[in-house]
This record gives structure tokens, C-alpha cells and sequence, in this order.
């Protein structure tokens, strides 16, 4: 069944990852699972590393490794503004475990309830959705 498409944008600080028409779109906020579709209700969520997926069509979906960021609907139009959005097949496990291994050290050596130990288990929660991810083999 076809739905009604509407813009979404998804931004990172290297530049616009994503910019067109979608039926829905699907991620994950602090509090679950999303999916936003045309004339949502106005909305500002944070939003938690996830796969995020596009879906253009029921059978076109773009997915994205999302990390964490801001999603803002408003005037039936989706604003997605994340640290990092890239495309699944381009993940780098050995990279990712490598981060996740830095990551884990660093918290252990942080004190608890730091800023610094609060970035550690944000960067840790990350790495460790990326490479699930990774490991699913999801080709969009």
C-alpha cells in the first residue's frame, strides 16, 4: 500500500548524508523505537546509535548506521541531525572493535560519573550498535 511521501534531511557535520522523499522513516530515541510517517505531529526527540532506515518505497529502504543526534518533524517535513550516518556496508569491523576496545579502556581509567565516563558509555553504546549492525550483513 502506498503511503504519502514527505522530505527528510539527514545531517552530520561532514555535510548532508541524505536529502528526498520518504513514505517512513524508522529509528530509536532515548525512550524506543520510531517510525515517523507523512503529517506526523510536530516533534524534537533525541536520538540513540541505531540502524536508521528510509523507506522510499516498501521495497526501496535506504539504511544508515545512526549515531546519536536530533530528529525534528515539523510542517510534515523530518530534519535528522546526527554524529555519524553511513552506510552499513561500509563499516569497518576491525576499526569498530578497535574504537570499542579504546572506549572501554578509557572508561575504566575515568572516574565514575564523569563527563568523561558519560562519553565513554555513549561512545561504547555506539560502537557496540555499529557493529551489530555490521555483523547483520543488511545491504540497502
Amino acid at each position: 500500500m502506498a503511503r504519502n511521501k514527505f522530505p527528510v534531511e539527514v545531517l552530520t557535520p561532514e555535510g548532508k548524508v541524505f536529502d528526498d522523499e520518504v513514505e517512513m522513516v524508522s529509528t530509536r530515541t532515548g525512550v524506543g523505537s520510531i517510525g515517523i510517517l507523512a503529517n506526523h505531529a510536530p516533534l524534537m526527540a533525541m536520538l540513540e546509535p541505531t540502524e536508521l532506515r528510509l523507506y522510499k518505497s516498501e521495497s526501496e529502504i535506504v539504511r544508515l548506521a545512526q549515531g546519536e543526534g536530533y530528529m525534528q518533524v515539523v510542517d510534515n517535513s523530518a530534519l535528522i541531525l546526527v554524529e555519524e550516518a553511513v552506510d552499513p556496508g561500509s563499516l569497518d569491523t576491525s576499526d569498530i572493535e578497535s574504537r570499542l576496545g579504546e572506549a572501554r579502556q578509557g572508561l575504566e581509567q575515568a572516574d565514575d560519573g564523569s563527563e568523561e565516563a558519560k562519553r565513554y558509555e555513549r561512545d561504547i553504546q555506539r560502537w557496540e550498535t555499529f557493529l551489530k549492525i555490521a555483523g547483520s550483513g543488511s545491504a540497502g
